[in-house]
């Protein structure tokens, strides 16, 4: 498959020492949803999570979705999940904001249900976004080298 963008190779290092059924599903996952909005950003971090987010801004207040990749798994969250419709109760989680659909397998999120709910996080992310639009299709490494 060909990849639409690189992955940074601060994230490729730390995702290497991660299971490769994880990594692959990730590599996946990112490259649907960079499919579905070919012009966001992504920003790199490192904390309790190797996590990419997607953001129609460079800042993280804008973003629309993220993938957490832990241990051993990886789920497709959203930064403001609460806030969104969901009419197939595809979403997880008590957080105030966030929500999240746990991903173990491809069909957990190559589905319309899932592309959909992406897309309306998108819309409502543009829609409640502060500033306009800097920067698209660029990434910004967070993940600080030691």
């Amino acid at each position: 498959m060909e990849k639409s963008r690189p992955i940074h190779p601060d994230f490729l290092f730390l995702l290497s020492f991660k299971g490769e059924e994880v990594i692959e599903l990730f590599k996946d996952l990112r490259e649907f949803v960079l499919e579905i909005y070919p012009g966001s950003n992504e920003l790199l971090y490192h904390t309790h999570a190797l996590t990419t987010v997607f953001s129609i801004s460079d800042k993280l207040s804008d973003a629309f979705c993220m993938l957490p990749i832990y241990t051993n798994h990886l789920n497709l969250g959203f930064n403001k999940g609460t806030l969104l419709t969901d009419p197939h109760k595809l979403l997880t989680g008590t957080g105030n904001l966030i929500r999240h659909i746990p991903v173990q397998t491809v069909k957990d999120y190559r589905n319309k249900k899932v592309k959909e709910l992406i897309k309306s996080a998108v819309n409502f992310a543009i829609k409640d976004m502060d500033q306009p639009i800097k920067s698209t299709g660029m990434t910004f490494s967070k993940i600080k080298k030691k």
